[in-house]
């Protein structure tokens, strides 16, 4: 006869009503390693959807995710013409509020030219953007569906295909133009300040100016060497692809992980106290049971047996409960929750971890009880 399966069919209700709760704060924990995993995922999913092997960006600056990056939009040709250089395309980036359907929606703006590198990798429904002026393929989170139309910088844009999970590092969702529609949206000016540049004297009336140009290398080509060759104007700085995403996870999400990962270290050391308190509450509640146990000889290690199984079934229970609420509501959280086996694995070992270490105080103190409190004494 199992005595832990015994004592928690005896309160059965009780245990369910305790496996729910270590779920919800389980399911708490787990959920903020899946949204640290996916802030990492949101951050480099745009630049593995483009597959870019050289960002060249303006000197001096670490390229449009980081920070503010203005290039000539002839680099291009430039670019296109190095040696190893298969295919390059100028990319425009800017973050804007629309009016959809559904209220008003911050995105994330790219421009880019269709038929040339910086589109999105996959269309998820409808078509990729032709050569028609205000057609826009959105990302499924913003929640806008084939035909729908927004307002964009005074402009009505269509939507014409969907993306999924391409969201920038802020987790807008990302919406692709053309280039010739983003640059007027990010770099026309308003007349009177165009005529009124003009007759400073500096201009106002050009838009040929894009945030980096991506390129794709030959195959064979060394990357390294082409960023080293795009360096040696002057004016323009390159990354490769590899050094893009460590700028990605190294100093663009960085303060978001560590806060997220903090956030998980102090959840996870709650969670600890409160399964070792419940367990203890659990023990002593059987104190009479126990007592009665030693008093017709039952060993030490039946005792050890019976609380440490309780405590892996609570432990076991209460993170099944986690695992199918997590996975249950995840499509409702604001940010990607990235969730994959070998993470539930881990979290599953956490757990287990845990409860053992949680029930060591129990176990003291169920070995510290007398077989005479059996009898009231």
């Amino acid at each position: 006869m199992n005595l832990a399966l015994a004592d928690i069919r005896h309160r059965l209700g009780r245990f369910l009503m305790t496996c729910v709760g270590l779920g919800l704060l389980m399911g708490v924990a787990l959920s903020m390693i899946g949204i640290y995993q996916g802030v990492v995922a949101e951050a480099l999913a745009l630049s593995r959807s483009l597959r870019a092997d050289l960002w060249v960006v303006e000197s001096g600056t670490r390229g449009p995710f980081a920070e503010s990056s203005r290039l000539p939009g002839d680099v291009r040709e430039m670019v296109a013409r190095l040696p190893g250089v298969a295919a390059a395309g100028a990319i425009t980036l800017r973050t804007a509020e629309m009016q959809a359907p559904q209220g008003v929606l911050r995105v994330q703006v790219m421009g880019y030219e269709p038929g040339r590198p910086g589109g999105p990798d996959a269309i998820a429904s409808g078509r990729a953007l032709g050569g028609a002026r205000f057609e826009m393929v959105a990302d499924a989170r913003a929640r806008l569906p084939v035909g729908a139309t927004v307002l964009l910088g005074g402009d009505r844009y269509r939507v014409v295909g969907t993306t999924r999970g391409l969201v920038a590092s802020g987790g807008d969702p990302l919406v692709f133009v053309t280039l010739r529609d983003s640059q007027e949206l990010q770099f026309k000016l308003a007349p009177p300040a165009a005529r009124r540049a003009q007759a400073a004297g500096t201009g106002g009336g050009g838009t040929d100016t894009v945030n980096a140009v991506i390129a794709r290398l030959a195959p064979g080509a060394d990357p390294a060497q082409v960023a080293e060759t795009a360096r040696r104007w002057k004016h323009l700085g390159a990354l490769t692809d590899a050094e893009q995403s460590d700028l990605l996870t190294r100093s663009v999400v960085n303060r978001a992980r560590v806060q997220l990962g903090m956030f998980t270290v102090v959840l996870l050391f709650v969670s600890a106290v409160i399964i070792a308190l419940i367990i203890y509450t659990m023990t002593m509640d059987k104190l009479r049971e126990i007592a009665t146990l030693k008093l017709i000889g039952a060993s030490d290690g039946t005792i050890v047996g019976l609380v440490l199984q309780q405590a892996l079934l609570l432990g076991a229970a209460g993170y099944a409960a986690a695992v199918l609420i997590v996975f249950a509501t995840r499509g409702f959280f604001p940010r990607t929750v990235a969730l994959g086996p070998a993470e539930v694995a881990v979290m599953a070992g956490v757990i287990g971890a845990i409860c053992v270490l949680g029930s060591l105080v129990s176990i003291r103190a169920a070995l510290r009880i007398e077989p005479q409190q059996a009898l009231g004494g």
